[in-house]
């Protein structure tokens, strides 16, 4: 074994940890010598978002000790921004096995610290703990969770007194104060029980309440209040504050997936609890065709993430990416506050960098201002921020599942999502149209935008090394030529830098650095890539783009789209 793994080991076994800890690390020892190596080789990077990795003894692991020395160093930064205040903080945790462990350790350590802490009484939401934090005036907050994340998993999200994550300087500051905790003496475990209050159904109450003001038709839903609707949490958070919501918003005829609405760390019926992937919502998908229901919504563990299924022009059931979702919902909140009188002439709509640029259509035609962030609603809540009382927020969203509606939660919030996929099935239903026949009518006006990705996983130590490389290899020889067709820009978003690889024109990007290139091809297709910030993966978004002459082309239209899609991935070679 390396040395410095080999010291780290033995400090684990020598130090303050407790004996369950110590005789894991002597069976891997006996057992497992190279998950030991894996369990130690680095430490786990507090990155910008907080933590996210596999449960297990080790620095590289999510645990009691990672958790605590990261919280220790978070009340540090707290303290040192706000001396002269009493500090404030809401957690909050989901499903996953040790969430709540985490959770508690999480509160304890803060609160041994003399911050004062909101700690949920049981499992929640997300996007209600972005709630909670504006709802009690914190300073700040944390959720453990790992998202859609398979079983292993765990995870420590990061929040700011916005209610969105940590932004510059305060992710970078906060990275410094973890990183320089290195003992687990440090941390104060305990001792501040008292600075601990317990918070629950009045919270609930208050979100509810919040989420039915973001209704646009409610007399819509009054008249289409049987609307059969399908809903699978998938073993999370979600059927805490799901089914109230739908209740409250009128609709009276929801059926929960049973199967699926147990909340459960092990998720016991799928392989990964995560709505964007088939598997996850198959046993929902069953349940929606044997009612044959009007629409199928899934939330993922923490509730953040939403997918829908609806049915087609066959009549065949289809899940729905997350562009197209994310295309309905921008639409409907932009034409639907139009038709009711309410929209505003500074509304303003927020998208990522990765998600379709059919957006831009739809809110130019609405006379909407439409921003890119870059990936993650972080930067759409500092975007909020920014532009609070100089423009209105009405939506934002990402391909990847995620929508936030309205500014009252400041992440990505799949319950409220859940309820206005809902009415815009219920009001395309009262004019005997089905959200897939909307959805057409919207490529045929503003093009037809065909999206998809591809993730390609590098595990352990060598994984990381790989995705550098590879894109240090396309920004260093970025191609000419994709598919037959001639590359004309290239965005750095790590240099900050677009350049015409035509006329070798230069200039800046004002957004912050990240490591995403984008390829602009002169046909319209852009190839986005980005490495995971939270996963060993890189992540490939493709979009591509053409006029649609009718609805009875879209069939043959998406093939041609979807073959250029993959002529694409082929030259590229990441198959």
């Amino acid at each position: 074994m390396d040395a410095a793994i080999q010291t780290k080991v033995n400090t684990w076994l020598n130090g303050s940890y407790d004996q369950a800890t110590k005789d894991e690390i002597l069976r891997l020892q006996k057992d497992s010598p190279d998950e030991l190596v894996e369990s130690f080789y680095q430490n786990l990077e507090f990155g910008t978002g907080g933590l996210r990795g596999i449960m297990g003894v080790g620095t590289n692991r999510i645990n009691k000790y990672t958790v605590g020395m990261c919280t220790q160093g978070f009340a540090n930064y707290l303290k040192k921004t706000y001396p002269d205040i009493e500090i404030r903080m809401a957690i909050a945790h989901d499903s996953r096995n040790n969430s709540r462990f985490f959770a508690e350790t999480t509160a304890n350590v803060f609160a041994a610290n003399g911050i004062k802490v909101f700690l949920f009484e049981s499992l929640r939401p997300t996007p209600e703990l972005s709630f909670a934090i504006r709802h009690f005036k914190c300073n700040g907050g944390v959720v453990c969770t790992a998202s859609h994340n398979p079983k292993e998993y765990n995870g420590y999200k990061a929040y700011w007194n916005d209610g969105g994550q940590l932004v510059p300087p305060h992710d970078k500051n906060v990275i410094r104060e973890v990183e320089a905790i290195t003992n687990v003496d440090e941390v104060k475990w305990d001792g501040g029980e008292a600075h601990i209050t317990l918070i629950g159904a009045d919270v609930d109450a208050a979100y509810i309440d919040m989420v039915k003001g973001l209704s646009v038709y409610p007399d819509v839903i009054a008249a289409q209040h049987d609307l059969k609707i399908v809903y699978t949490p998938i073993h999370g958070t979600g059927i805490k504050l799901v089914p109230g919501v739908l209740k409250a918003f009128g609709f009276t005829n929801v059926t929960i997936v049973e199967e699926q609405s147990t909340p459960d760390g092990n998720f016991p019926t799928v392989v990964y609890p995560n709505p964007e992937e088939s598997e996850a919502m198959s046993i929902g998908l069953k349940k929606a065709k044997a009612l044959d229901a009007d629409i199928l919504c899934g939330t993922d563990p923490d509730a953040d993430r939403v997918g829908i299924a609806i049915k087609n022009h066959k009549g065949d059931w289809m899940l729905m990416n997350g562009n197209q979702t994310a295309v309905l919902a921008f639409t409907y909140m932009m034409e639907a506050r139009k038709a009711k009188g309410i929209a505003q002439p500074n509304d303003m709509v927020v998208k990522t960098i990765v998600t379709t640029d059919m957006i831009y259509n739809v809110a130019k035609a609405n006379d909407v201002a439409c921003y890119d962030v870059l990936t993650g609603f972080k930067w759409i809540a500092e975007l909020i921020k920014e532009k609070e009382g100089k423009e209105n927020y009405v939506i934002g969203g990402e391909e990847s599942f995620g929508m936030m509606i309205g500014d009252k939660v400041r992440d990505k919030d799949a319950v409220s999502a859940v309820a206005l996929l809902c009415e815009m099935a219920a009001y395309e239903k009262s004019k005997g149209r089905s959200l897939y026949d909307k959805l057409i009518d919207l490529y045929v006006k503003y093009d037809f935008y065909l999206e998809h990705l591809i993730s390609i996983t590098k595990k352990g130590m060598r994984g990381q090394e790989e995705i550098a490389e590879m894109m240090q290899g396309y920004r260093n020889n970025p191609p000419a030529t994709i598919n037959g067709t001639k590359v004309v820009h290239l965005l750095d978003y790590q240099l900050q830098v677009g350049k015409n690889l035509v006329t070798n024109e230069i200039w800046d990007i004002t957004l912050p650095k990240s490591n995403v290139l984008q390829f602009l091809l002169e046909d319209g297709t852009k190839i986005s890539a980005r490495p995971s910030g939270t996963e060993p993966k890189i992540k490939f978004y493709f979009s591509v783009n053409t006029k649609l002459a009718s609805k009875e082309a879209y069939d043959d239209t998406h093939a041609m789209l979807m073959n250029r899609i993959k002529a694409v991935i082929e030259d590229m070679k990441l198959k």
